[in-house]
């Protein structure tokens, strides 16, 4: 049972967090889509730079005793690259990973409501007619939790810094970091980090697409509790989304609501054989230094890229062909 007080400042994080992440425009596909157009990498370092706080702020509240259950590892296996590549295919399909279409959701693209149904779609659909893969446990803890309790002073001197040193020199104008500023990938991320964490400690894994893909094999944990904090995540992008005046009402047309139900499926599939979706793979396996985590997240980086570049390809030459005509 979850604490009253607990659960609402769990609440008000996922709200910060979902904020957040569509002032950040936060996506693996877009990160990708960054390095592939313009040989960028700063989106993509901003997420890795998120599972850094993640594991920082775990291992100031393990040192505390505020973490009393610490999230379990799976071991690295064949599986785990091919639910990688069908998390990138379904990634690529929807135009987003699962945290880019809470994004494009706060924006007002109403279509990508579709892809929690379309992952929890291939949830049910992967448990009916493929046997479950056995995945084996970690018995090693991780260790980032291991980590010497001095450690825990150190991230909090640089949290600190972190947070005093972009509102210092913004600060005669603070109230535009609440309405029409356009947050960096850094600042997004380090906020999705921390505020995740702390929604970690206070209330347990409450990502949206544990939940879905618990609720496809018929053992939900705290459904209600995870739907109130998803609720909270959407409302926290929409807020963003509105303050930023990025929101734009946008149509649901059918080949966008079935490019997001089949891009849900996709990624469901691929979770399933991970297992976890990409946001689990950021916020709690790669900042625990689960192996798993960094390969999949590698290698649905590796496939996003591979797609982006052929469908670069396939424009040009498209292109080309209407030109000579």
């Amino acid at each position: 049972m979850i604490h009253g007080v607990a659960f609402l400042v769990a609440a008000v994080c996922a709200t910060v967090m979902g904020f957040a992440i569509q002032r950040g425009a936060t996506c693996t596909v877009a990160a990708i889509g960054e390095v592939v157009e313009e040989h960028g990498t700063a989106r993509l370092l901003a997420m890795i730079e998120a599972s850094l706080w993640v594991a920082g702020g775990l291992v100031v509240a393990h040192a505390f005793g505020w973490l009393t259950v610490a999230p379990a590892g799976h071991a690295l296996d064949r599986w785990t690259v091919g639910g990688a590549v069908l998390l990138g295919l379904g990634a690529f399909v929807n135009r987003a990973c699962v945290m880019g279409a809470v994004a494009r959701f706060g924006s007002g693209q109403w279509a990508y409501a579709a892809t929690p149904f379309g992952f929890y779609l291939g949830c049910v659909l992967e448990n009916r007619l493929v046997p479950p893969q056995p995945t084996q446990a970690l018995e090693a803890g991780s260790v980032v939790l291991a980590a010497p309790g001095w450690i825990a002073w150190v991230v909090l001197a640089v949290l600190a810094w972190r947070i005093a040193t972009p509102l210092l020199r913004h600060r005669a104008r603070l109230r535009d970091l609440v309405t029409n500023h356009l947050w960096s990938p850094h600042a997004a991320t380090t906020v999705i980090g921390v505020t995740f964490c702390i929604t970690l400690v206070l209330v347990g894994a409450w990502g949206y697409t544990d939940g879905l893909a618990e609720l496809a094999r018929g053992m939900p944990h705290s459904l209600a509790a995870r739907g109130l904090l998803l609720l909270c995540l959407l409302a926290g992008a929409l807020i963003g989304g509105w303050t930023a005046g990025l929101f734009r009402h946008t149509g649901v047309g059918i080949a966008d609501l079935a490019r997001c139900i089949v891009g849900g499926m996709l990624m469901g599939w691929g979770s399933l054989l991970i297992p976890g979706g990409n946001d689990g793979l950021v916020l709690v396996g790669m900042p625990l230094l689960w192996p798993y985590a960094w390969v999949a997240f590698a290698t649905m980086c590796i496939t996003v890229g591979i797609a982006l570049a052929g469908q670069r390809l396939f424009v040009r030459a498209a292109a080309s062909r209407t030109s000579i005509y």
